[in-house]
């Protein structure tokens, strides 16, 4: 019976189904985990007031509960505590997150449970968000509304006027970065212009007046503008809060500082979550702050996302012209079987040593060409002989050629010879018959080459340090200035931000949240490329089925 069990297949079908199935378990247990740990940063935790005394000096602390672990009491007695008089072998410790950045050594530390004499959580602390030196906690005293006192609704007030420094902030940074960055842009290509006629022998007195003409005008105009932007500075550094903090100091706020203000303690459920999906979307739209370790990550985003779809753009072609050549062209010989064993081998390189291919091939000989041939004026400053996204694209293209090659020749090896043979009698060229019928069919299996492409590339970074990866890019490799698609720009990366956010950042305790937000947001957006090109892969497996009969 059990012999026949075996024969049956039934064995290997319940394994081959249990596998599968552990292996999706431990894949959404882990995305569980890191979305877990990252997106419950922002919702908007308990903050406490701890009364210490005992190892420590008699002192007040105030913050956010972010961590807690149990300790040996051994432990804690070899760093010269006396703990005598506590009877347990383990002791709990917590780590506060106590901001003021500028007034303590440092905003997390640990407290043990046995200096905390007493724990509260008043409602009228409050948390201020600022645009650096992190967070603030305390508890207000005076709002300044145009250096008046405010003496009713002074938390309404308070709110009010944090929303319109933040407004006055933003079209502050629009206008400095819209207009006035246009014009910069615009005086610097006058500049080049003004040398590349110079190494022409070009530079006639017409052109030099016309030069200037344009240069003044456009200094006219950043004058008027630059006069707005100091306006709207002004405007936001008008008002000003005083909050007391765990110091018992009275510390006077800016507001042109405050990003948003919060009472966690005084907030209900919904209000908390208000104040989470407020603070999820201006960590997916907002820029980074404090060496990564604040605000969002919209240009990772951005540049992820764009690299990818530049690297796709490049990628398929190639790729599905190669395979075509293979399997339709090429003879059946030992230098074509040469051809796909390098192919294949090709896909087991590791990718750092494209990285190194690219910096050397992409970068200093084709992009150093460029520049000597196209943008001489530039030098020595180089325009495409250096890192950018155009180069990082052609690099993870070449790393995941082998992908769609293969990919597409399994898609033509599907498709039987009597179709080939069916449009070749009926009057067809060889060529017609490749674009009307073969390359339709094997349209599913190109998806699924540039599917696993896609995967891939979105998740690479080695390669991208040596070309085109940056910790912060100062601006977008598209924007409104001609031509608009700047591809010598370096960018960002949501996986080496999440290398630099983890690694390289000096408030390590800091960064540890933004790691799993970062890392699952990367996770969400390599489902959403996936799950886009899938469905147009069913899309034309559904309208090519027709062919295949």
């Amino acid at each position: 019976m059990v012999t026949q069990w075996f024969k049956s297949g039934s064995p290997w079908i319940w394994m081959t189904g249990g596998a599968v199935s552990i292996s999706l378990i431990s894949v959404l247990g882990l995305l569980a985990m890191i979305a877990w740990k990252g997106l419950s940063f922002f919702w908007p935790s308990e903050v406490v007031q701890l009364e210490l005394q005992g190892s420590v000096a008699k002192q007040t602390v105030i913050g956010e509960i972010y961590d807690r672990e149990l300790v040996p009491k051994s432990r804690i007695e070899a760093t010269g505590v006396d703990l005598s008089h506590y009877e347990k072998d383990e002791l709990e410790r917590l780590l506060i997150k106590t901001g003021n950045r500028e007034y303590v050594d440092l905003d997390f530390r640990w407290v043990l449970e046995t200096d905390i004499q007493s724990r509260t959580a008043p409602a009228a602390l409050a948390v201020f968000e600022r645009s650096k030196n992190g967070n603030f906690y305390g508890y207000v005293e005076q709002v300044f509304k145009d250096g008046e006192v405010i003496t009713e609704n002074k938390v309404e007030v308070l709110y009010e006027l944090v929303e319109r420094a933040v407004e006055l902030n933003d079209q502050a940074l629009d206008l400095q970065n819209g207009d006035i960055g246009h014009i910069n842009y615009e005086l610097e290509r006058l500049r080049l212009k003004e040398k590349a006629y110079q190494l022409d022998n070009e530079l006639t007195d017409e052109r030099v007046a016309e030069l200037a003409q344009a240069r003044a005008e456009l200094r006219a105009e950043y004058s008027e503008l630059e006069k707005q932007l100091f306006a709207l500075r002004k405007e936001a550094k008008r008002d000003q809060v005083t909050v007391k903090d765990m110091r018992g100091e009275v510390v006077t706020l800016p507001l042109y500082q405050v990003l948003d203000v919060w009472f966690p303690n005084d907030m209900g459920f919904f209000a908390k979550l208000g104040h989470y999906f407020a603070q999820l979307g201006k960590f997916v739209s907002d820029d980074p702050r404090e060496a990564n370790t604040e605000g969002g990550v919209f240009p990772a985003i951005f540049g992820t996302v764009f690299m990818v779809l530049l690297m796709a753009v490049i990628v398929t072609p190639f790729g599905v012209v190669a395979a075509i050549y293979l399997h339709e062209y090429a003879a059946k010989n030992a230098v074509t079987k040469m051809i796909r064993i390098a192919v294949i081998n090709l896909a087991g390189v590791p990718s750092i040593v494209y990285g190194v291919f690219g910096l050397g091939f992409f970068v200093y000989m084709l992009g150093g060409s460029i520049d000597q041939l196209f943008y001489p004026e530039s030098s020595p400053s180089p325009v495409f002989g250096t890192p950018g996204v155009i180069w990082s694209a052609l690099t993870l293209a070449i790393l995941t050629l082998p992908v769609v090659i293969v990919s597409t020749e399994e898609g033509l090896s599907r498709i039987p010879s009597t179709v080939r043979h069916g449009s070749l009698a009926l009057g067809a060229t060889k060529a017609e018959t490749l674009w009307r019928i073969i390359i339709p069919m094997a349209s599913p299996a190109i998806m699924t080459g540039l599917i696993l492409a896609v995967a891939r590339a979105a998740g690479e970074v080695a390669p991208l340090m040596l070309v085109g990866v940056v910790k912060m890019a100062p601006t977008l490799p598209l924007d409104g200035n001609f031509p608009y698609v700047h591809l010598d720009r370096k960018f960002m990366h949501l996986g080496f931000h999440i290398y630099d956010v983890g690694f390289q950042s000096p408030n390590v305790e800091a960064a540890r949240p933004l790691v799993y937000a970062t890392a699952f947001l990367l996770v969400s957006v390599i489902i959403a490329l996936n799950i886009t090109a899938i469905g147009i892969r069913n899309h034309l497996r559904e309208k090519f089925r027709a062919l295949e009969h």
